[in-house]
């Protein structure tokens, strides 16, 4: 036998074909028993709706925003291009994709943003956005108006968000502490952390993973307090300057996030490079030619094509109500270094 069709269980439940359809759409005008008779027959038959068949033949359409911060940096360049590929892809699937940029710094702004956004024209959004009361309460009400929300790369777990896409960025932080320490070796010495803000959660996570490390297998390598650089060239030269020259001992640096080509500029102004373990995050075209060139000794990574895929996958899934698959949307941390480069 084949699989079960809206005719079998219009059959086996004894009711119309229309009925069938408006029970399968959730619409009104169908009575309790009719709708129970057609979801036992529904059970009974293991009848599967094809959604992307029956949006097809409503015309239905998906459409989601993805809100990224502002700024040339190269790794949010390669998230927009990653987006541009899977519109180019999802356009089959009759899904539209827009990307809107918001002050990184500002929360006032991004919930501007997000509450400018009509549910009648806007199915989800996946964000990348520091955590603050006002997106907290921007995402409130965006998913009372029934709109899926995740949040991209930088989790916001106290936002209600429906999903959170990125790598473990508290494993991260640890994979960071672990190289650190091993290629520090037996050495005594401090270790230089760089974010560009603390109030992002994804540089929160990698600093407590890299600090349990660090205090469980590496006593011997003390971390120093963050630095803070706020994407700000001429702040980034002077504090790592500054930073070095009162201190000989430094023999390693943890970039925690974005800002790693002005970084590793300013230490190599310092001429202190072939003195220090230097790891970073996400395999920009900037940190790919700085492995190259022994600038950074390793970057760990996650696939951006493979996050925005799974966002969209889990956008979709809480458009139609459905659950997603686990193990697919899991993103995996990737060590890259300049020997097994693609």
């Amino acid at each position: 036998m084949g699989k079960p069709t809206v005719h079998d269980i219009a059959k086996e439940a004894g009711v119309s074909l229309a009925t069938v359809d408006r029970v399968l759409n959730a619409r009104a005008g169908v009575r309790a028993r009719t709708v129970e008779r057609v979801n036992t027959a529904i059970r009974k038959l293991g009848y599967v709706r094809d959604l992307s068949a029956a949006n097809l033949a409503r015309r239905r359409e998906y459409r989601y925003v993805f809100v990224l911060p502002e700024g040339a940096g190269q790794f949010i360049a390669s998230l927009k291009s990653a987006i541009a590929e899977a519109h180019r892809v999802s356009a089959i699937d009759r899904t539209s994709l827009q990307v809107m940029t918001v002050p990184p710094n500002d929360p006032h702004a991004i919930a501007r943003c997000l509450s400018g956004l009509d549910p009648a024209d806007v199915d989800g959004v996946a964000i990348t956005a520091p955590e603050t009361p006002q997106l907290r309460d921007a995402i409130a009400r965006l998913k009372s108006d029934g709109i899926a929300v995740v949040a991209l790369v930088s989790g916001l777990p106290n936002s209600g968000c429906d999903h959170f896409v990125g790598i473990n960025n508290l494993a991260a932080g640890r994979t960071a502490g672990e190289l650190m320490g091993r290629f520090a070796g037996t050495r005594a010495g401090r270790i230089l952390v760089v974010a560009s803000s603390m109030q992002a959660r994804d540089s929160l996570e990698r600093r407590l993973g890299f600090d349990q490390v660090m205090a469980e297998r590496f006593p011997g390598l003390h971390v120093l307090p963050s630095l803070e650089t706020y994407d700000d060239a001429d702040r980034t030269d002077q504090i790592l300057r500054t930073a070095l020259a009162a201190d000989d001992q430094i023999c390693g640096v943890y970039i925690l996030g974005a800002g790693v080509q002005k970084v590793v500029e300013a230490l190599v102004q310092a001429g202190r490079l072939d003195r220090l373990t230097v790891l970073a995050h996400e395999l920009t075209p900037y940190a790919r030619q700085a492995l190259s060139d022994g600038h950074l000794d390793a970057v760990i990574s996650q696939d951006v094509g493979h996050v925005v895929r799974s966002a969209l996958r889990v956008l979709r899934a809480k458009t139609d109500g459905l659950s997603t698959i686990p193990s697919q949307e899991r993103i995996r941390i990737e060590i890259m270094m300049k020997e097994n480069m693609p």
